[in-house]
């Protein structure tokens, strides 16, 4: 039994080089050195700190022995990348690897392949031959988690799990994710099986965010920020699971504190008289410097187009004023100014079409921006009082609350831009009795929910009342990503009694009361946008007649009486008996030369075949016979 000689040590595992240090004289040294030290000493013991100097400045790079090689393994790892201000980003590498980096190999070498992990098709929901969209819930006061396919007759289970999240979940913009949160982080599950994606670790959680492209995560914990290490906001890499960046976060009272531009390039946020905005993958300030705008209010992203909307409030004898600004060029495309204002929401249509201005003051007003110019909307700019805006979600409709209490009214406009921007009254909807509390508007239907849980579905085309209903106490309205289906529901985080989720049509016809134990949450699964172009649509839309059949049949086998289970079992027996039929059919056409021969060659698989060979025959039989007495006539 032979031993193997003990390898001798050469000291250099544990010592790590930092490059991109800031390059300082005598008299910043000692700073330096404290900062360095505070940074790398939460890795291990440091042991020796050796900083090169020449002409009286460091160099740029200092070296740091640590207690054992674990703790300089670690301190690469976690240090590797940090930014320590503007100008200088770590690059930490083991001492030992530049030996590893000065003796590679001339010959290519394959690099060895990772395992692929297949997480099923994580688009699988899209391909519901009924087309069902999914919905998560949470109830039994978070206890338990499920997801379910939307039918018009029952829910349709297709996962439940216990303790699935600690608090609550969130889908991603494109519903490929969906997010759980943890005491120690978040967890992204997704596929068929809903198999766990990817996992990132924040203590104490509590906040997420994704960009709209499903590239990167942002949490929020309020439990882990440090002056030197920010911590409270991560960026995270999807794809990867890796960290991209951390920042510091005094307040999460106006979450999301980023806000992303419609195409995950940039994302923005706001501080006193600074709009910081940042650029991906780099994270890094756009240009390297922030937007200095003097008592900056508020901000918005176009929808549509890298394009930022921001205003600013009086000061003295300077106008109020809104903004938009071209990224990354940082032109200012169109200037607004505003008097008398108190406070401005800004609107974006869906497309990034138009942008409405929700401007307070006295007397109240509205402004919708666009495209060729400014219309003020004179109604509200009269003695009402705006309460709430919303565009439709497809299309140049949109909806306004204004009035007072008990007297609160619905208006209806049309967008339309003939050069000129000129909103259209469709109609006026008013409501005598309650006072409503949110708005939802989709396609051309709108519903409202007031807070003694009275709904109104109104057609906003011709302003036709389509129902009015009921649902006490609900506390929340939600509609599908089709517009087809809306849920009113009563949660038990704000109410602990009469917990359940209502589903409703568009037109208000009430379907399914699913009465949940401590219902807390429902969240509608988002959809893609589609693949298909506007031509492909209304040739879709045009040729709908060609396939209203099909759903007819459908809609009048969903609406049947018959279980599940035993139409499950005619299509099995239906589809059973299409086979044996095909492989008769089969055999039968394989056999006609047999019969032929036996037959002397006359075809007699067809009624007409043979015409020439027939002999027509005449058979006369005696049928019935009757005898009537004439004497009776």
């Amino acid at each position: 039994m032979s031993l193997e000689k003990p390898q001798e040590a050469d000291g250099i595992d544990s010592v790590v080089v930092v490059d991109n240090v800031p390059q300082v004289g005598p008299e910043r040294l000692e700073k330096l050195k404290n900062v360095i030290h505070k940074i790398f000493s939460k890795f291990g013991k440091i042991t020796t700190e050796f900083y090169p100097e020449a002409d009286g400045m460091t160099k740029g790079y200092i070296f740091l022995e640590y207690a054992s090689p674990n703790q300089a393994l670690e301190a690469v790892k976690n240090a590797d990348g940090y930014k320590l201000d503007k100008q200088h980003t770590f690059r930490v590498n083991l001492f030992t690897d530049f030996d590893k980096y000065m003796n590679i190999s001339d010959e290519w070498e394959t690099p060895e392949k990772q395992p692929f992990k297949d997480f099923g098709n994580m688009r699988h929901w899209i391909e519901d031959p009924d087309c069902r969209d999914q919905y998560s819930v949470i109830y039994e006061a978070g206890e338990r988690t499920a997801i379910f396919s939307n039918d018009a007759k029952e829910p349709i289970t297709v996962e439940e799990r216990a303790r699935w999240t600690e608090t609550y979940v969130r889908w991603s913009p494109k519903g490929t994710y969906l997010a759980t949160f943890h005491q120690r982080g978040i967890a992204l599950w997704g596929g068929e099986k809903f198999k766990q994606i990817q996992r990132f670790s924040h203590q104490g959680v509590s906040l997420i965010d994704f960009s709209p492209c499903e590239r990167y995560v942002v949490t929020f914990s309020p439990l882990m920020d440090t002056k030197e290490d920010p911590q409270a906001i991560i960026i995270w890499d999807i794809l990867t699971g890796q960290k991209k960046r951390g920042f510091h976060c005094e307040s999460s009272a106006h979450w999301p504190i980023f806000k992303w531009s419609h195409d995950g390039k940039f994302f923005a946020r706001m501080t006193p008289d600074t709009l910081s905005i940042y650029e991906t993958p780099s994270m890094g300030l756009l240009d390297k410097k922030s937007l200095k705008i003097t008592g900056i209010k508020d901000f918005s992203w176009s929808p549509g187009d890298n394009i930022i909307a921001f205003w600013v409030p009086e000061d003295k004898d300077i106008p109020a004023r809104v903004t938009l600004m071209q990224m990354p060029s940082r032109q200012e495309i169109r200037v607004r100014n505003l008097f008398n204002v108190v406070d401005c929401k800004l609107h974006w249509q869906k497309n990034g079409d138009y942008l409405c201005v929700k401007v307070d003051r006295t007397p109240k007003g509205t402004q919708v921006y666009g495209e060729g110019g400014v219309l003020n909307l004179f109604i509200s700019r009269s003695r009402f009082l705006i309460i709430a805006f919303a565009w439709e979600p497809n299309g140049s409709k949109f909806a306004v609350l204004h009035g007072e209490s008990p007297r609160i009214n619905a208006s209806f406009y049309h967008v339309k831009n003939n050069g000129k921007i000129e909103p259209t009254l469709i109609c006026m909807y008013v409501h005598q009795h309650c006072c409503m509390s949110c708005v939802q508007c989709l396609y051309v239907f709108f519903s409202v929910c007031s807070m003694n849980g009275a709904l109104a579905f109104v057609d906003t085309s011709d302003c036709t009342m389509m129902n009015i209903a009921e649902h006490y106490m609900a506390s929340d309205v939600e509609w599908d990503p089709t517009g087809r289906y809306v849920v009113t529901s009563v949660s038990w985080w704000s109410h602990k009694v009469d917990n359940a989720y209502w589903l409703w049509t568009f037109q208000g016809r009430l379907l399914q009361k699913n009465n949940k134990d401590r219902f807390c949450q429902l969240l509608w699964r988002p959809r893609p946008p589609t693949l298909l172009s506007v031509e492909q649509i209304k040739m879709i839309k045009k040729d709908l007649k060609k396939y209203s059949k099909i759903f007819e049949q459908k809609d009048r086998l969903s609406q049947s009486k018959a279980s599940k289970e035993l139409v499950d079992k005619r299509r099995a027996m239906m589809e059973e008996y299409r086979r044996y039929r095909e492989a008769a059919l089969q055999n039968y056409h394989e056999q006609k030369s047999i019969r032929l021969e036996l037959r002397g060659g006359v075809d007699t698989d067809e009624l007409d075949s043979n015409v020439d060979d027939w002999e027509e025959e005449t058979i006369e039989f005696f049928i019935n016979e009757e005898i009537i007495p004439l004497g009776d006539l």
